[in-house]
């Protein structure tokens, strides 16, 4: 794996044991702690963009919705990931941080994360710098009625498709066997991960088909 060295120090519980982490800190928030921290503030900020969407009442509840999946994705991209990209010795950390523990604790879950793997980093980056700014803007785009709301959320979508893909495939390309345990691999590399393949998807096909029929019109008066 690359980003890692093969000497053990044997002090840590990431696959393959080899991975060499020198200085690691063990955790010091569990499992249920990490989730429920983490779902109570996606929550917080669901409601609250719920709440703010409803004025003026014009926005329609399909848009309230993306508004709200949008603020979620964009603060995850930017605040998560983004600690995640510009904190390489996260695994050090020995203040309990809650950000530096969420990443041990999800390393259970893929080690490539803890090993800071050339792929996954670069997916990384560009997702924070990229898409992190850009799903906020859509945030706007939607609120104030841009002509540009569809083409933006079908690049930005297409763009964490494009990066699952190349998440998953890598995994798969180096043997797939990175995570502590079946649950740890379902939980976290599995189940963590399908928000961005089904509602990427389906923005894809919803801003689709807006934009076709968008320039369906122009087409026809061309014609």
């Amino acid at each position: 794996m690359e980003g890692s060295c093969v000497v053990s120090d044997g002090g840590h519980p990431y696959i393959p044991k080899e991975l060499h982490l020198p200085g690691y800190v063990h955790g010091s928030i569990s499992m249920p702690y990490v989730v429920s921290v983490f779902s109570f503030f996606t929550l917080l900020i669901v409601s609250l963009t719920w709440i703010f969407s409803g004025r003026p009442p014009k926005n329609k509840k399909v848009d309230r919705l993306l508004m709200c999946w949008w603020v979620f994705t964009g603060l995850t991209h930017l605040i998560v990931e983004g600690y995640f990209v510009v904190t390489p010795e996260f695994y050090k950390d020995n203040t309990g941080f809650y950000l530096a523990d969420l990443w041990k604790e999800y390393s259970k879950g893929d080690s490539r994360y803890v090993g800071r793997d050339a792929g996954v980093l670069s997916v990384e980056a560009l997702t924070s710098v990229f898409a992190g700014p850009a799903s906020l803007l859509a945030v706007y785009a939607i609120a104030a009625g841009k002509s540009y709301s569809h083409i933006l959320q079908f690049g930005i979508s297409v763009g964490q498709l494009y990066g699952v893909g190349i998440y998953y495939m890598t995994a798969l390309l180096e043997g797939d066997n990175f995570s502590t345990s079946r649950l740890y691999y379902y939980a976290y590399y599995i189940r963590a991960n399908v928000s961005w393949i089904v509602v990427p998807l389906i923005i894809v096909i919803r801003s689709w088909k807006y934009t076709c029929v968008a320039f369906q019109g122009r087409v026809d008066k061309r014609d």
